[in-house]
């Protein structure tokens, strides 16, 4: 099951992260795609906003994981940018493994190295369409769900 939509601002994208941290929960993990500034990183921040956690949600690149706990007794954020990762033995140095059933876990550049972590997976692919205005670029979003986990939820929730 899938869904898309278009997100033109940056504003936009913050919203719809916040809508769908109101479909996630503990043992959740998100697989975001996207070219460099596509918006992932904005996304994250609407989700950790919606998710209520504590900290700033900024790219973790150099960083690489970074732990955000919630202030309202909800899961933990873990996010996570894969694009310096080398492989799958070092998304496993990680232990990711060791929180995602506890945690909301949302890796950025992670597909095709983290799906095997959880038999459920929120993919977003996020498209960006080049335009003279970098502010300005409007971005598909594709929402996409693999897993039991996911057949009951209604996807087009976060569109409306």
């Amino acid at each position: 099951m899938s869904v898309q939509i278009a997100v033109p601002t940056a504003d936009d994208m913050r919203e719809l992260g916040k809508r769908l941290a109101t479909l996630l929960r503990a043992g959740d993990l998100v697989v975001l795609t996207g070219s460099l500034g596509a918006g992932k990183t904005t996304l994250a921040q609407g989700i950790g906003a919606g998710l209520n956690v504590r900290g700033g949600v900024t790219s973790p690149t150099f960083v690489i994981s970074r732990v955000h706990p919630s202030l309202v007794d909800g899961p933990p954020l873990v996010h996570v940018d894969a694009y310096r990762l080398g492989g799958r033995v070092e998304v496993d140095d990680l232990d990711l493994d060791a929180s995602i059933e506890d945690s909301v876990t949302l890796v950025e550049w992670g597909e095709g190295l983290v799906e095997e972590l959880a038999p459920d997976v929120l993919g977003v692919e996020i498209d960006r369409a080049e335009a003279a205005d970098p502010e300005g670029e409007p971005r598909k979003v594709r929402i996409s769900a693999r897993g039991a986990r996911w057949a009951p939820v209604d996807l087009a929730a976060v569109t409306r």
